[in-house]
């Protein structure tokens, strides 16, 4: 019987090459590329044939993620109701026959720090699901910049993702951003180390479209979102407080009350410098002169000019009241 393309495997089925011969001489001839030949083949038995090496106990165990979304075979974008862990992972066959065989032998796509896949292929794949949702920003990012890989990040195939954990995901920015895990435990910060607060509660890894990977559009907007007193518009208002917060604050942590880069006068005194009150340079020289020292003491220029971030009193033009 002359053989037909759906029995010898040129649909992409594999098949024995006593029946696929004629056809392959065919397309040879002819100049036609056959994905059937050319292309690496997907494992026959999907998931089933990872399952065993990849099963809990196993150096690489995989079958937890049957419990998060990517292991949904009821929703149409998950991966296992596609290509199952070859969606992701690429076509496996000669992965899987290697490892029957025992011989070594990696799938086309791996994923981790010691992976040799390139890091761009390994965001493309997951980008192939995930660019659609939120991540428009990350072309062009600072973690993008730095080929940081998706799986520095991300675990996929455990119950729960460390980074949706308040506490765990702080750790996992701590890897690379050390300073900021003393900066949260100074006498002055915001409750990450209470899990009150987490990285991206300001910052989207993901969205390089902002400064500083911020959430908002920018540093104000960003602290806005919970400090919405501070937002104004006011009838007096203090112009380093509409220009940018961290002129006056230090977000991730300070030794000084109030998240305050420095201490007042000090901290004023970096923009109201001429000579004459209450602008005068004090120090801690003249701190036993009681005509100067209440400009020091308690919360200093503050103990007067308390509405430091605006005021809509009539009388406010000094902040004052």
């Amino acid at each position: 019987m002359t053989p037909t393309p759906s029995r010898c495997g040129l649909s992409g089925i594999g098949t024995s090459m006593r029946c696929a011969w004629p056809w392959l001489a065919l397309v040879t001839l002819l100049g036609i590329a056959c994905p059937a030949w050319s292309e690496p083949l997907f494992s026959q038995q999907g998931a089933d044939s990872c399952i065993p090496c990849h099963s809990a106990g196993q150096p690489l165990p995989a079958t937890d993620i049957f419990f998060t979304p990517h292991g949904s075979t009821t929703n149409p974008d998950a991966p296992m109701a596609r290509q199952q862990c070859e969606t992701c992972h690429g076509p496996a066959r000669e992965h899987v026959q290697a490892q029957q065989r025992g011989l070594p032998g990696l799938p086309p796509v791996t994923f981790g720090k010691n992976s040799k896949t390139p890091v761009s292929r390994q965001n493309g794949m997951c980008l192939n699901c995930h660019e659609n949702h939120g991540r428009l920003g990350w072309f062009g990012s600072a973690h993008e910049g730095a080929d940081l890989a998706c799986a520095t990040c991300h675990r996929i195939h455990v119950k729960h993702d460390r980074v949706f954990d308040p506490m765990a995901q702080q750790e996992v920015c701590f890897g690379c951003h050390q300073k900021r895990r003393s900066d949260r435990l100074k006498a002055s910060s915001h409750p990450l180390r209470f899990g009150d607060m987490t990285c991206t509660s300001c910052h989207d890894p993901h969205n390089g479209n902002h400064e500083n990977l911020l959430r908002e559009a920018s540093i104000n907007e960003t602290c806005f979102t919970c400090h919405a007193e501070k937002r104004g518009p006011f009838l007096w208002e203090h112009a380093p407080v509409t220009e940018d917060c961290t002129l006056c604050h230090q977000p991730h942590g300070s030794n000084h009350p109030a998240l305050l880069t420095r201490r007042p006068p000090l901290l004023c005194q970096q923009c109201h410098s001429p000579a004459g009150h209450p602008s005068m340079a004090y120090t801690s020289d003249q701190i036993d002169n009681p005509a100067v020292n209440r400009f020091m003491l308690g919360r200093g220029c503050l103990n007067c000019h308390s509405e430091v971030h605006g005021s809509n009193s009539p009388s406010g033009a000094t902040l004052h009241r």
